[in-house]
């Protein structure tokens, strides 16, 4: 009987020696431009109560919630010709890392201090479709702040994400909106009662097209003649001071129904003050309004940020928003903040695709001591501890092999130099390194570590 494959489930992924270098590689890049912000780190458990997920999302985002089934004898006395209880499932894993570091920040309010810069660079999961820069298990680099109101937190984010592709020289363009816009678009269009499935609709125009988005609205209620106003401002084309004039003008009672909405007009004066920061700020990549950025997940409140690669066709890489009112549904009212997260799976995607990994990341290993016996190998032990000492990765081949296996194991490792020592250097004191890319090969003394370091350096 053949013995079945083991395999994973779908949406996961195992990662290797090589896949790990490039993946720390973005991990320590965005975690070293979050601290030069005054950033800090912290870490939330992969699972939640149901209770602190449910409803933070959507309806849509709470189909997509993992759910945990309590351990033990949990479906003791459970009726199975009737719905499963809440008591069988009252855990699951988290859907984003902002939600968790709200009920963080609730739970240890006595212990942190206002304004509060938090960084988190954990898994998340999503009961989603797999698919080509869709996974169901992925990781977030998220950076918030909570207790300011100031739009030079917004500021920071976006000269955040301008540092971190241009370390990565990856070109991107950072697309903002604000959530009080949208709310300005229901009220215009005579809907204000459906904020949430106008938004809903129009985070899905860049994937069904305008057609379809219309014809979800029609789904959900929304009049003829609302859809109409909606299909003008989607339509609207030109450049900042131009969509943010003709915004004004449909706010101040311009558009076809003529309503005027106080809040769409307090949405478009937060992100003329946002991009006045961002000329003022000289952020270098490009960032502009996009009037149908909707950002589907119901506590945003304020502006909203998607982040696009120019030079590689992929979903957006980076997402977030202003929330005033997170705290407020865990018990503590009043807090507002802002904060962004960085995909970096689908940036890890972009980096492959446009080969910009560094070469030197598959380099785990400088020297490499080959062994051609017991003798041999005690000798080099030292050298390899003082190498070591000094920062150099070194490694001793485990076991005597034959020289050719040895060749084989340093460059199918990528190991640049090899150090080959025998009888006659244990007894000369010395030690043999040969460049096995330019083929130059040296001998130093054991007391000549400068010399060493300098040429495998």
């Amino acid at each position: 009987m053949a013995v079945q494959k083991p395999s994973i489930p779908k949406g996961t992924r195992d990662f290797g020696q090589k896949e790990m270098a490039r993946r720390n590689y973005i991990f320590d890049t965005i975690r070293s431009v979050f601290r030069t912000y005054g950033y800090q780190q912290i870490e939330t458990p992969a699972m939640e109560n149901l209770s602190t997920l449910l409803g933070k999302y959507g309806e849509e985002g709470d189909k997509l919630l993992f759910r945990i089934l309590n351990s033990g004898d949990a479906f003791a006395g459970v009726d199975f010709s009737k719905p499963l209880p809440s008591q069988v499932c009252e855990k699951g894993l988290r859907y984003d890392l902002t939600v968790p570091f709200a009920r963080y920040v609730v739970q240890h309010q006595n212990d942190i201090s206002f304004p509060f810069k938090r960084y988190q660079i954990q898994p998340v999961w999503r009961a989603d479709r797999p698919q080509k820069g869709r996974y169901r298990e992925f990781y977030q680099c998220d950076v918030d702040v909570i207790g300011s109101r100031s739009q030079l937190n917004e500021l920071e984010l976006v000269q955040m994400v301008d540092a971190v592709f241009g370390k990565l020289g990856v070109r991107v363009a950072v697309k903002i909106n604000n959530r009080k816009v949208l709310t300005g678009f229901a009220e215009i269009a005579q809907a204000p009662d459906k904020v949430v499935d106008i938004t809903v609709a129009i985070d899905k125009l860049d994937k069904i097209g305008l057609e379809k988005v219309e014809e979800e609205m029609v789904e959900k209620g929304i009049s003829a003649d609302g859809i109409t106003v909606i299909r003008e401002i989607l339509s609207l084309q030109g450049g900042f001071s131009e969509k943010l004039a003709a915004m004004k003008a449909l706010f101040n009672g311009g558009s076809a129904s003529g309503v005027v909405s106080e809040t769409g007009l307090l949405g478009l004066q937060e992100v003329e003050e946002l991009f006045g920061f961002i000329q003022a700020a000289g952020v270098s990549c490009p960032v502009e309004l996009d009037l149908s950025l909707a950002r589907g997940l119901n506590y945003y409140t304020g502006a909203i940020f998607e982040v696009k690669a120019l030079d590689w066709e992929i979903g957006s890489i980076c997402g977030g928003g202003r929330y005033d009112n997170l705290t407020g549904i865990f018990g503590l009212p009043g807090l507002s903040g802002v904060g962004i997260s960085f995909g970096a799976d689908r940036i890890y995607d972009v980096l492959d695709g446009l080969n910009l990994f560094p070469a030197s990341l598959e380099q785990a290993t400088t020297l490499l001591f080959a062994v051609m016996g017991a003798d041999e190998m005690r000798y080099v032990l030292p050298l390899a501890k003082a190498l070591r000492l000094s920062g150099v990765p070194v490694e001793i081949y485990p076991e005597p092999a034959k020289l050719r296996k040895q060749f084989e194991y340093a460059e199918k490792r990528s190991i640049p130099f090899i150090s080959i020592n025998g009888s006659e250097e244990i007894a000369a004191g010395t030690v043999n390194v040969k460049n096995l890319v330019s083929g130059e090969q040296k001998a130093f003394t054991i007391e000549d570590m400068e010399g060493l370091l300098q040429f495998i350096r």
